[in-house]
């Protein structure tokens, strides 16, 4: 029993000692510690100077760096420019992104945006600088006096207080304008880049039949229209916005920096920089790609819109085939990819508008907090050791006052930094847009010199896949040759001149035949031969292949459709087009003139029944076909060129007014090319260019009366041909019941 009692007293002697010892150790290991930390800040006190200068010297290399690495980065662009642009015309979709290709893009759109340094938009750029240094300082000033009245308040003084509540009214009046102005200004910038940009656009796509060829020579931009209307004005805006909240923020930043540095010091404020650029870093890396979501969004709502266009043109055709589930079923398709893409945006904003918050609002918010508090606490940093010697009052006052200070130009330098990250989602939108822009004017440009990418089809995809398909004449290869385009006075001749389709098939290999005034040629053929093909050449819609061709100026030939066009506009307007008022004046031809043209074709009644020659309708509706058909022919007589091609024009009206039209055109000295399968039309004509549907073609003399006599007795030999099979058949019965 002793043993056990003195062992237990012998246990908790020991553990008495390990704990004394330990708790000695521990002592002297924070003494050790302490010391420690006094060695380094009495170090830091006799070197303070020398710190500071090392953080702005290696702040300032950071800056140089980064603008080193932009100067790299702009000399490389501008060596892959030709490289850039020649894959952008390769027909492949680009996804947007923040690489050397935006820059580029963006130095191309913003030389259009703004023409020049003198220029209106070159000044409201600087006057909307000076607005937004103007606000900044005025920002700091603000500052400075509300920590001066929360002070004034601490004090307790009255009278400062009160004066200190003047001047925050007084500033309120310039500051309430800035604001205004800037917003003026920003929506005037946005204005006048839209302007700017669609004035060049249109400048390109209304130009030498662009318009034509974008939609149906090139695969590259199907919803053009949009692209345009829509597209230009977000890039615009976009833009306009993105400099307000980017120079703005930036600036603020400086100055409000400069400022918490002369407060709080440099160290304080290069540890907030520090702990913002990690976090700025950490959002880059977990940003969703809103550019290319963006681009994607925008492609999706041009095809949506493409839908519904398409249905609108060919709202007829479906309504006679009962075709209307079917196209809800198309129109439903595009909106429900477009609805998922949509949402799908949304859910990523939601989660990384939480992350983005968190961040910026309350992380850098409490890092702003800790360092404006360190004066306070602490007479050895700057901002508290002016007020060492100082009375409790005014030391209480003096914090205050730096405090309230320092906190509104953080939360303020704070709020310029979270409006930088939040503009680095719309600097990656913006790209969107720009590379949708870009990709338009690329096309045009190229569109415009010929260049085209078309998806092969048919018999041309066929030979390109498949060499051993292809004839003596690759046909794959006919869509990149150029044939020669000569302009003539007074003739259309073509010469070795290949009708190919813009998707490769070829039509007619060669074909030659010459018109000159006053031969009036009839085209005969199966559907599908290349008639029409042969005249969207001869009007220039689609390129010579190959050969030569030569023709007059597009002005010397006209061209009337089965479906005439009818633009917006009045009564007048349908008869003179393309002309307007004024040229119709020039021209020295009066209403009268117009009432003649019209009674040529019996249609003149028909002003006083729409209500003058004023009046404006939706004339594709209110005109039946055959006055549709007779005011195109009024329209040919008022221009009077030298050629007309007339692509079964007079099908919806009857034969006493077809006579009538085309003696009239005759005797204006108008040379008809007309499409027609009607023998009422060959009398018209002296010539004839038939083709066999098979490639080839005849051009030769046409004599009416011989050639109708020959069909005649082509129908009848063909009648009896018809009637041998039952002759034979009943030639057998015979035979049968003869037996």
């Amino acid at each position: 029993m002793v043993a056990a009692v003195n062992a237990n007293l012998l246990v908790g002697v020991v553990v008495d000692r390990m704990q004394d010892v330990m708790y000695r150790r521990v002592r002297s290991f924070k003494r050790g510690q302490l010391a420690l930390v006094l060695r380094v800040v009495a170090l830091y006190a006799r070197h303070q100077r020398a710190v500071q200068r090392s953080i702005v010297a290696l702040v300032c290399f950071g800056l140089a760096e980064r603008l080193y690495r932009l100067v790299r980065l702009a000399t490389a662009v501008r060596r892959s420019v030709a490289g850039d642009t020649g894959k952008a015309g390769g027909g492949t979709r680009r996804k947007a992104q923040l690489d050397r290709r935006f820059f580029e893009n963006m130095r191309r759109l913003v030389a259009i945006v703004i023409p020049g340094l003198f220029s209106k938009e070159a000044g409201m750029l600087a006057v909307h600088t000076v607005l937004l240094v103007f606000r900044t300082f005025l920002s700091v000033a603000v500052a400075a006096l509300d920590g001066q009245i929360v002070s004034a308040l601490v004090r307790l003084r009255g009278r400062e207080f009160v004066g200190g509540i003047g001047k925050w009214m007084a500033m309120a009046v310039p500051a309430t304008v800035t604001n205004s102005l800037l917003t003026y200004v920003q929506t005037m910038l946005a204005i006048r880049f839209r302007q700017n940009l669609t004035e060049h656009v249109h400048a390109q796509y209304l130009a030498n039949n662009t318009y034509y060829a974008v939609g149906n020579l090139d695969d590259r931009i199907k919803n053009a229209d949009q692209l345009v209307a829509a597209d230009i004005s977000k890039f615009a805006t976009t833009l306009a916005e993105l400099y307000s909240n980017l120079a703005k923020p930036a600036l603020d930043a400086l100055v409000y920096n400069v400022q918490l540095a002369r407060s709080l010091g440099v160290e304080s404020l290069f540890g907030i920089m520090v702990v913002i650029q990690i976090s700025m870093g950490m959002l880059r890396a977990l940003a969703p790609p809103f550019g290319q979501l963006v681009a994607q969004e925008q492609r999706l709502e041009g095809e949506f819109y493409f839908t519904h266009s398409r249905l609108a043109e060919n709202a007829e055709e479906v309504a006679l085939y009962r075709g209307h589930e079917a196209e809800k079923r198309v129109i439903t398709r595009r909106y429900l990819r477009l609805v998922r893409h949509v949402n799908r945006i949304f859910r990523l904003n939601v989660f990384y508008g939480m992350l983005e918050d968190f961040i910026v609002k309350y992380f850098w918010g409490a890092a702003g907090l800790l360092a404006c508090a360190v004066p306070v606490f602490s007479d050895r940093l700057p901002g508290a050791a002016r007020a060492v010697a100082a009375s409790a009052s005014d030391r209480i006052g003096d914090h205050t006052r730096d405090f309230i200070t320092n906190r509104r130009l953080l939360l303020s330098g704070s709020d310029a930094l979270g409006r930088m990250m939040y503009s680095y989602k719309e600097i990656v939108e913006l790209a969107g847009y720009t590379e949708r822009v870009s990709e338009l004017l690329t096309v045009l440009g190229e569109v415009g010199e010929g260049r085209y990418v078309k998806t092969r089809v048919g018999k041309s995809a066929e030979a390109s896949s498949n060499p051993a398909a292809a004839g003596d004449d690759d046909d794959a290869d006919v869509v990149n040759q150029r044939g020669q385009l000569v302009e003539s006075d007074d003739d259309i001749e073509f010469v070795g001149v290949p009708i190919v389709s813009p998707n490769g098939d070829v039509l007619v290999r060669r074909l030659n035949f010459h018109v000159k005034p006053g031969r009036h040629l009839l085209i005969v053929g199966p559907n599908g031969c290349g008639k029409s093909s042969m005249f969207r050449i001869l009007g220039g819609l689609w390129p010579v292949y190959g050969g030569t061709l030569r023709k007059p100026s597009m002005s010397q030939i006209f061209y009337i459709p089965q479906r005439p066009y009818l633009p917006v506009g009045s009564l007048r307007d349908q008869i003179i087009y393309p002309d307007c008022a004024d040229d119709m004046a020039h021209k020295g031809v009066s209403d009268a003139d117009l009432l003649a043209i019209l009674g040529v074709v019996q249609l003149g009644h028909i002003v006083e029944r729409e209500g003058g020659w004023d009046a404006v309708k939706l004339w594709r509706d209110a005109l039946s076909g055959g006055d549709k058909q007779r005011i195109a022919m009024a329209r040919l007589f008022y221009h009077r060129p030298r050629f007309a091609i007339m692509d079964e024009c007079t099908s919806a009206v009857s034969m006493d007014i077809e006579k009538i039209m085309y003696t009239h055109a005759t005797n204006l000295g108008i040379t008809l090319l007309t499409v027609s399968h009607r023998q009422s039309l060959w009398q018209y004509h002296n010539y004839i260019l038939q083709y066999d549907g098979q490639g080839g073609h005849m051009f030769s003399e046409l004599d009416p009366e011989r050639r109708i006599a020959l069909m005649d007795e082509k129908q009848e030999i063909e009648q009896e041909l018809a009637l041998i099979d039952d002759m034979e058949a009943r030639l057998r019965e015979l035979e049968a019941q003869s037996l």
